[in-house]
């Protein structure tokens, strides 16, 4: 339980620490909560890698789809979140931190360019940054299936 607590708030500040030095403010990137579920509990389904990387990417695919389509609507907001919710689901990827992205990108109206920078880049910093964490500071295997 320490490890996790420990591991959560040292990424939450090198998280921060790094939106520092982007354009990107904190608010923006949608890790925070996926950092306290990957160090908290990286035994639970959506902790897998494929969870992960996975949710966070389709997720704001479909962010700034619905955004490039519809606008910064709320109603647009919604239904981003709505369908984001469905296809990591239907993909097996269901990562429910996920499901802040297209809120975010369809608030801010982000561009594609906010998928790769920061969404597939943090998503994947945060992956090594876990499994550096639980299997050599928790001293636990993970993950259990990469897939």
């Amino acid at each position: 339980m320490m490890a996790g607590a420990a591991g959560g708030g040292l990424a939450v500040g090198i998280m921060y620490l790094l939106s520092l030095e982007t354009e990107f403010p904190l608010a923006s990137i949608p890790f925070a909560t996926s950092i306290v579920l990957m160090t908290g509990s990286p035994e639970a389904a959506p902790a897998r890698p494929r969870a992960l990387v996975g949710g966070h990417v389709l997720s704001a695919l479909v962010g700034v789809a619905a955004f490039k389509l519809a606008g910064p609507e709320a109603w647009v907001a919604a239904l981003a979140v709505g369908v984001a919710m469905l296809v990591m689901l239907v993909s097996d990827s269901f990562h429910p931190p996920a499901g802040i992205s297209p809120l975010i990108i369809v608030m801010n109206g982000m561009s594609w360019s906010f998928i790769l920078v920061p969404v597939a880049a943090g998503a994947l910093i945060l992956l090594a940054y876990s499994w550096v964490w639980t299997n050599y500071v928790r001293r636990q295997r993970w993950p259990d299936r990469w897939w």
